[in-house]
């Protein structure tokens, strides 16, 4: 009994050093970073809840794609606190006054707070289709023994169609599919196939998170 009372009292000191000191209170092999990421103008919101170990943020950005069920098909970049994060060798357009911030270095603690309260910043990813995304830093968390990451909490609905025409254009794709006599019914279908626009399962998410993404950089 007086062991159980004095691990109870270490558990709850150590929560509270935690919750005092923040980030810093963790090893970083032990980090856990919850984010939700919530695609812009767009109702009923998608989006996804997901928890990440320690990574640049150009893995992070592997997250996301595989989370809301992107293909890596088009150019990326963050935009946190004014500033433009992203792989430099991918967004140099030519221009001289070009600046960001290389994202293939940057560590996801290095632009969350220290503290570990809340912090929101933006992804946008397809700069044709202009997907914009919220992402919300809810928290840093030591990892769990046994654990497997990267996970999907929890979200809500599908992921639009690659090069379907941005928020504006899958909003017409989902009122053509729904109607058999939209002049565009059979058009769509025979381009996408099946497709429910409320389908999400996270254990299929998950599924995704950890196979990741090929590693294009290797094939250049």
């Amino acid at each position: 009994m007086k062991r159980n009372s004095l691990r109870h009292v270490a558990d709850a000191v150590t929560k509270a050093i935690e919750e005092i000191e923040g980030i810093r209170s963790i090893p970083a092999s032990e980090r856990l970073f919850q984010f939700k990421i919530t695609l812009l103008e767009f109702t009923p919101p998608i989006w996804r809840r997901i928890r990440v170990k320690e990574s640049t943020l150009d893995r992070f950005h592997e997250r996301i794609q595989t989370a809301m069920g992107w293909t890596n098909s088009h150019l990326h970049q963050f935009e946190i606190d004014g500033e433009r994060y992203g792989d430099p060798e991918l967004l140099d357009d030519g221009f001289e006054d070009f600046e960001c911030v290389d994202s293939t270095v940057t560590k996801i603690s290095k632009i969350v707070p220290k503290n570990g309260k809340r912090f929101q910043f933006t992804y946008e990813y397809d700069f044709g289709d202009g997907w914009e995304h919220e992402v919300l830093f809810e928290g840093c968390f030591r990892t769990e023994k046994g654990g497997r990451y990267p996970l999907c909490v929890e979200g809500e609905r599908n992921c639009p169609p690659e090069d379907v025409g941005g928020v504006w254009g899958y909003a017409e794709f989902l009122e053509a599919i729904a109607n058999p006599k939209h002049e565009e019914h059979d058009r769509m279908l025979e381009w996408i196939g099946r497709f429910d626009p409320e389908e999400f399962d996270a254990g299929e998410t998950t599924k995704a998170m950890r196979r990741g993404l090929p590693d294009w950089r290797h094939y250049r």
